[in-house]
């Protein structure tokens, strides 16, 4: 069982939500991820998803835009990325940790090396926004080898059969779209999420995770009472950008109250036995 299976079976058991936090690798300085990922730990996040910076991130927004160019400007690349989660792991962290990436750099570095790489350095999981399902088998089959969870997107424009496709290769969770369109912040949750959860959950039991605009602690608690998982990372690193003399306090106290939002939320849905299919 994989170490993010393990964490949402154990979270279920208890009767609450994964979140996820994102922060993008060498932001705002290179080795920031050092200092900022214990303390979002510390506030209360279950997942860490750090961005891998790439010229071209077409799934992201402004904030995360301006993070990975900041990232770029730093010098950051695939290396060194899998050194910080080496360095992460020798200070004590044991949270889950996935890469969020584009597939042109893992494919510069090699698929096959780069998956025996990151399991070595204590990656988790794969985020590839820019991989269609039908096109992942050589990046699915080196990462099953390697005991590393793929983790695929859906849009709540996804056809019954693109979900059944995901759902059929999914390990992990599910990384659900909460709206068509790039990351950031938004002010409202959509209110057809509900039903797009609710489309795939009929089609699979994998843990079904929520980003995109999440970016309020009343929008986790929403989000908490239908999905398995929060996912916020536009709205972190807006924290990190706006509170640099704050810095690891204020990340800490953002994470925290993402946190205490979700466990005063109203789980619709008893999902303990669920979890952890395909």
């Amino acid at each position: 069982m994989s170490r993010i299976t393990a964490t949402f079976e154990e979270l279920a058991r208890q009767g609450r939500q994964a979140l996820v936090m994102y922060l993008t690798v060498g932001f705002p300085a290179r080795e920031s991820a050092l200092e900022f990922i214990p303390a979002i730990v510390a506030g209360g996040a279950d997942i860490i998803e750090l961005g891998v910076p790439f010229s071209d991130p077409l799934a992201d927004g402004a904030s995360v835009q301006r993070a990975t160019q900041q990232a770029l400007l730093n010098g950051v690349n695939v290396n060194y990325c899998l050194q910080t989660v080496r360095d992460l792991r020798a200070g004590g962290i044991l949270t889950p940790i996935l890469f969020m990436g584009y597939l042109n750099p893992m494919m510069q570095y090699g698929i096959e090396r780069f998956c025996a790489d990151a399991a070595e350095a204590g990656v988790d999981g794969l985020i590839v926004p820019d991989l269609p399902p039908e096109e992942a088998l050589e990046l699915h089959s080196a990462a099953q080898a390697h005991d590393i969870d793929l983790i695929f997107l859906l849009a709540p424009t996804s056809t019954d059969e693109r979900i059944r496709h995901v759902a059929a290769i999914a390990t992990g969770f599910i990384y659900c779209v909460s709206l068509t369109g790039i990351t950031g912040t938004r002010s409202e949750i959509p209110e057809e999420l509900p039903r797009f959860l609710a489309r795939v959950r009929a089609i699979t039991t994998t843990p079904l995770a929520v980003g995109f605009g999440i970016s309020e602690p009343r929008h986790a608690r929403q989000v908490a009472e239908h999905a398995d998982g929060v996912i916020v990372g536009s709205a972190l690193l807006n924290i990190v950008e706006a509170t640099a003399e704050q810095g690891v306090d204020a990340v800490r106290e953002f994470v925290a109250s993402m946190r205490e939002a979700m466990d005063n939320s109203e789980t619709l849905t008893t999902r303990v036995s669920s979890l952890g299919g395909g």
